[in-house]
């Protein structure tokens, strides 16, 4: 599955989106956690401004 996924991202209109992933600090319990989302290319830096 993984690799479908990765060669959708590479073609066709898969080139206007990114894969992001963000580190997270759990309020709960202190951990990090990583957050992964496929945002187009213009909203990166919105992705990566918020908390």
């Amino acid at each position: 599955m993984a690799k479908k996924a990765i060669s959708t991202l590479r073609t066709g209109a898969g080139k206007t989106l990114t894969k992001c992933i963000k580190m997270v600090k759990s309020e709960k319990t202190g951990a990090y956690m990583f957050k992964e989302v496929i945002v187009p290319n213009e909203q990166i830096k919105d992705f990566f401004s918020k908390k």
